[in-house]
């Protein structure tokens, strides 16, 4: 695991897409949201498999990953991803989760270790807050 910067440096927030999920408009606003609201954001784009997101995180030394999902894959993909991360040593970094996860499903995929999962309608300022709020603290990383 890499050292972690201890500068004035913004909250650090990795967007994936999963799998074979090929819709990307709502990621594509989240990552605009989380621009304007100050944060360094790095997008992988479609298709990533579980090893490529853990990589980039680890390359990239992010605080938060924002998984986004419309397949229906996610009790198949979130545990391989969650895997991976821990193989990393990639335990301190915050997971949230968003798209079209059934209410069912949310207590699951907690316990898998992704802290929040987002719904369709869900206000941007909302994710925003909650992502300030948890965010793995950083001396010096800026919050606002």
């Amino acid at each position: 695991m890499t050292t972690r910067p201890t500068d004035d440096s913004p909250i650090r927030i990795l967007v994936a897409k999963p799998g074979l999920d090929g819709h990307d408009r709502g990621a594509k606003v989240l990552v605009r949201a989380f621009r304007d609201a100050g944060f360094e954001v790095i997008y992988t784009g479609l298709f990533q498999t579980p090893e490529m997101i853990a990589n980039a995180a680890l390359e990239e030394d992010v605080d938060v990953i924002g998984l986004s999902i419309l397949s229906g894959a996610h009790m198949a993909i979130f545990p391989r991803i969650m895997a991976e991360l821990a193989a990393r040593e990639l335990t301190d970094v915050l997971v949230v989760a968003g798209g079209t996860i059934p209410a069912e499903d949310i207590d699951a995929v907690s316990a898998m270790g992704v802290s929040r999962v987002f719904g369709p309608g869900t206000r941007l300022a909302d994710i925003v807050s909650y992502i300030r709020e948890h965010a793995p603290r950083r001396p010096g990383v800026l919050t606002e």
